[in-house]
């Protein structure tokens, strides 16, 4: 079951995905202009996931969010029960910094995996059956009703995201404003800024007060958050393009291949043509 609304003005698209075995994303391939941000819950039993060709465990009664330039593959779609929206559908909500496109679910590339109690499932299987419905129902107010929608699962699973991720007694909402800021930051200037002290500096803060906030929050430093964006990118080029090492390399913002080869291995622990070599993309519906 796919079910579509899609708004020809703004170029607005929502989909509720349902029992589709070959539900999953090839970003850099044939999905490439497709920008969906993707809410994938998995009410089914544990199954692997893989993400920009990496594999996780995605527990049973657990919901994970996706970026639009993730690609994506599900040990066994069909029981994944997902919602796809664009910024066009939905990111005009942008002011609205706790639950728009660039807030607390989709503000990094982590890949967060949701929790869900026996009530959030309840809650849950609500909103996927009136969402159904309100697809199913074309009138004059279906966009207002299902961007209501949206707005409100959004806030819903935003709330169990930080209630399972975020020491709020040790973090306050002005304190991890910055670290949002400073994944942003990194989306945008990862591939010619690599140094703690630009963002810092972008931020009006200094490389030790990013530090400290990082700490508090999770176990990974600034630089390494800097680092790890960069890693994705290569892997995403080397997995799913056909663009030499060296083209990728200049891309990412390396000086030349020794420099971009020694940083891969030391991150990967394999060279990029090996880790190239031996990725086995995931076949749609396989």
């Amino acid at each position: 079951m796919k079910l579509i609304i899609k708004d020809d003005k703004t170029g607005g698209h929502l989909a509720l995905i349902h029992q589709e075995p070959a539900f999953d994303r090839l970003y850099l391939g044939r999905d490439r202009t497709n920008k969906h941000f993707t809410i994938a819950w998995n009410p089914g039993p544990a199954q692997k996931v893989t993400i920009d060709g990496d594999e996780f465990e995605f527990p049973a009664n657990t919901l994970l969010t996706l970026l639009f330039d993730q690609s994506f593959h599900f040990e066994d779609a069909s029981v994944i029960i997902a919602w796809q929206f664009n910024r066009e559908f939905y990111c005009i909500l942008d002011h609205d910094s706790e639950v728009s496109c660039v807030g607390f679910l989709f503000g990094n590339t982590d890949h967060l995996f949701i929790s869900l109690g026996t009530d959030a499932q309840q809650r849950l299987k609500l909103l996927f059956d009136i969402f159904s419905e309100e697809l199913k129902t074309n009138d004059t107010i279906q966009n207002e009703m299902l961007l209501a929608l949206l707005k409100r699962l959004i806030k819903f699973i935003t709330g169990l995201a930080k209630a399972e991720f975020v020491p709020e007694a040790q973090l306050k909402d002005e304190k991890f404003s910055i670290i949002r800021k400073f994944n942003l930051l990194v989306e945008a200037n990862f591939k010619t800024e690599r140094s703690v002290s630009f963002y810092a500096s972008q931020l009006f803060k200094s490389p030790k007060t990013l530090s400290n906030l990082f700490a508090i929050y999770n176990h990974k430093s600034p630089s390494q958050v800097i680092q790890e964006r960069v890693l994705i990118e290569a892997k995403r080029l080397l997995a799913y393009t056909d663009k030499p090492v060296k083209t990728i390399a200049w891309e990412l913002g390396f000086e030349d291949m020794p420099h971009f080869s020694n940083f891969f291995k030391k991150q990967a622990q394999v060279s990029p043509l090996d880790f190239r070599n031996n990725r086995l993309v995931p076949e749609a519906g396989k």
